[in-house]
């Protein structure tokens, strides 16, 4: 059968009909023609577009930090506007953030990650080790840097190779990688905490540069490192289309497996990152290092704008999400509430997160 479709005759300017094969049925497009003048929205107004727009969400992430800020200059006064206490939210947020930079790419690219925290553990303990040690103080402090980052990155491509070639849903193979870093960890270092004894690795990465920690000069390169491969380059553009949907990036000419597996990769890597810099932290290295990391990354992930079924993600996003929780706690330690509370406020705000973006994907696809 066919199916006309309305066209416009050259000479006359009017409507004609165009028949065009459909396989069976037959409808008649409308002659009726519609325009929308140009930079119109398509969809509501002009604020609705901007405040679902990637500027509007990170407006709003903006205000509400600022009136989190505000928050705590009220409750805690002078003690919460110091620059040491901004400098301590920073160096707070530096860890966790790098984490949820490498969060990001494995959810936008469609998957999850709930060993984050394990592996950053696996990998403090094993940079941290009497050898490893030995190792750095006599070929310089880059041996428990790489050391960390191979662990990381090791972890991850195990966690990609179980997602992508042995089929195992993300949150099942991440899961057990959770179990069974946090349990090698633990056999290494006998569940005792290791203490670092390399004082140029702690001078190196414990110290300051202009006045601003290290650990924060680190956060700001991991990001924007990251807003860089994710925004402007082919290996961004494959993770949103991986993220979109996998089958027609596959079709499109893009190698699936392999890259969810560099995605997985690349988380491990951050936490191989996050791990030199908690040991420089808190000088140690330890089995218990990175505990609910996974929940602190996958928050902040999410309330800067990244959905959880993937196609979406923001690097900005993830850093003022990181910001405002590690904001919120600090507020909530500076007015002595309970570490309960802060994780009930912290569930709270992601069930709030979620439903924003259902809402907001829902109204950006209604016509």
């Amino acid at each position: 059968m066919s199916e006309e479709v309305a066209r416009p005759d050259k000479a006359t300017g009017e409507k004609m009909q165009d028949t065009v094969p459909t396989g069976g049925v037959e409808t008649t497009a409308s002659t009726q023609s519609t325009t929308r003048q140009p930079g119109a929205p398509r969809n509501g107004g002009g604020a609705a577009s901007v405040l679902r727009s990637g500027m509007g969400r990170n407006v709003g992430l903006v205000v509400a930090l600022v009136l989190l800020c505000i928050v705590g200059v009220a409750t805690a006064g002078d003690t919460f506007a110091t620059g040491a206490n901004v400098l301590t939210i920073l160096r707070l947020a530096a860890v966790v953030g790098v984490v949820s930079i490498g969060m990001t790419f494995v959810i936008t690219g469609g998957g999850i990650d709930l060993s984050v925290g394990a592996m950053l553990a696996l990998a403090s303990v094993w940079a941290t080790t009497l050898a490893t040690q030995q190792m750095a103080a006599d070929y310089g402090v880059i041996f428990m840097v790489s050391t960390a980052l191979l662990v990381g990155a090791a972890c991850g491509l195990v966690n990609g190779l179980l997602v992508a070639y042995g089929k195992i849903v993300p949150f099942i193979a991440t899961l057990a990688m959770l179990a069974g870093a946090r349990g090698l960890a633990e056999i290494i270092s006998d569940r005792k905490t290791q203490i670092i004894t390399v004082n140029p690795f702690l001078d190196l990465f414990g110290g300051s540069f202009l006045g601003v920690p290290v650990l924060v000069w680190m956060f700001v390169i991991v990001a924007a490192l990251g807003w860089v491969l994710l925004n402007r380059t082919t290996f961004g553009r494959r993770t949103f289309a991986v993220g979109g949907n996998a089958e027609a990036a596959r079709l499109a000419g893009i190698k699936v497996q392999r890259h969810t597996v560099a995605l997985y990769v690349l988380a491990g890597l951050c936490c191989g990152i996050a791990a030199v810099m908690l040991m420089a932290r808190t000088t140690t290295g330890s089995s218990t290092h990175g505990q609910l990391y996974e929940l602190d990354a996958i928050a902040a992930v999410v309330i800067g704008g990244t959905l959880l079924s993937g196609g979406r993600g923001t690097i900005v996003g993830t850093v003022f999400g990181v910001l405002i929780f590690t904001t919120l706690n600090n507020v909530f330690t500076l007015n002595n509430l309970s570490i309960s509370a802060q994780s009930v406020a912290k569930g709270l705000i992601i069930v709030i997160a979620v439903l924003l973006q259902q809402r907001l994907a829902a109204r950006a696809t209604t016509p």
